[in-house]
């Protein structure tokens, strides 16, 4: 939850540095955004790479679970698909929006960049709700969908700050399927965003 609010007061900050501050010239807003997204990446490479522990643990999971972050990311995308018929906005947008699977700071720096502030300030919202809904209902989700819910529900955010709570109310014999499925949704984020935006 801290990340969170961290997260928020950074983007407050930002809103009034842009309305009120010297640092609106795009070009270097744009040079800033790049930087930060290549010293992300950097950081969930290292991660992945360096826990080998965690590697050794996904060969003992059952076969049939490995599949859960592709059925998070086709779900995400019919759930976007369904909203763009709700809200009347263009699929591909919601697509965009969709396939951040609450990877809130990557998501909405690359929607900026390609598809404009607008969308990319939904996309910061969006996410940053779907990890507030992982972190507040995880125990319904349990309770009414089963183990796997919480996991589904938190999509990129199952490796780090929805973890506690999953290993909590889902139980501990999941951690490794709950980051390994972090990880995987966490990689694809960048090439689905900016496959729809290119759309």
């Amino acid at each position: 939850m801290k990340t969170t609010l961290g997260i928020l007061c950074c983007f407050v900050v930002g809103i009034a540095v842009g309305r009120w501050g010297t640092l609106s010239d795009p070009s270097v807003i744009g040079h800033v955004s790049f930087a930060a997204l290549c010293l992300l990446m950097l950081c969930v490479g290292v991660t992945v790479g360096g826990d080998k522990i965690m590697l050794r643990q996904i060969r003992t999971l059952p076969r049939l679970s490995l599949w859960l972050p592709v059925c998070t990311i086709v779900g995400a995308l019919a759930g976007s698909l369904l909203a763009a018929l709700l809200v009347h906005r263009v699929p591909t947008d919601c697509l965009a929006v969709g396939s951040g699977f609450g990877y809130y700071s990557l998501s909405s720096l690359l929607i900026g960049d390609l598809r404009g502030a607008e969308l990319g300030t939904i996309a910061l919202v969006s996410n940053i709700m779907r990890e507030i809904f992982t972190l507040l209902f995880a125990p319904l989700l349990v309770r009414y969908f089963g183990a796997f819910a919480p996991i589904a529900s938190g999509g990129a955010t199952t490796a780090d700050t929805s973890l506690p709570v999953i290993m909590q109310f889902s139980g501990t014999r999941w951690t490794t399927l709950s980051v390994f499925h972090g990880c995987v949704v966490d990689f694809s984020v960048p090439f689905l965003v900016t496959f729809f935006c290119a759309l």
